[in-house]
């Protein structure tokens, strides 16, 4: 990952681009092209969100962006192969626990109130409707009356 992101800063800084000004056009923030460019694959949670930022980022610095995404696979594949299948299955089972914790039932989710605003605009909305009917009725009386 370490010659992918050199390759990366090494295009930009002689582009003459700075790693601000190419955050905000490709609406990328800095930290994350500069954890590209330093090669520090830790810090992303979401390989697939990199793997798509590292080839915007090509594409935006004018290299090939197949050749650049061939060797990042190449790194993945190399660098997972190197995890222990064990470690693998305890952090499935880990995220499974931690989904079925997250998952909440229909029958338990708690319902959504309704705000207090809403119960005070139907309040003045009957209110203001209660008044214009007795104010129409007390002109109709009137009217008929006298």
């Amino acid at each position: 990952m370490n010659g992918i992101g050199e390759k990366l800063k090494t295009t930009r800084t002689s582009s003459l681009v700075s790693i601000e000004e190419a955050s905000k056009d490709l609406n990328i923030k800095d930290v994350v092209l500069e954890n590209i460019e330093a090669g520090t694959i830790g810090s992303f949670k979401n390989i697939y969100e990199l793997r798509d930022n590292i080839r915007t980022y090509a594409k935006y610095l004018g290299l090939n962006e197949d050749e650049i995404i061939n060797d990042f696979n190449e790194y993945i594949f190399e660098y997972t192969s190197k995890i222990p299948l064990k470690d693998i299955e305890k952090e499935v089972e880990k995220q499974i626990k931690e989904q079925e914790q997250t998952v909440p039932s229909p029958y338990t989710k708690p319902s959504k109130k309704h705000s207090d605003k809403f119960y005070v605009m139907v309040n003045i909305i009957i209110g203001l409707t209660m008044f214009l009917i007795l104010t129409w009725a007390i002109i109709t009386i009137s009217i008929i009356g006298g």
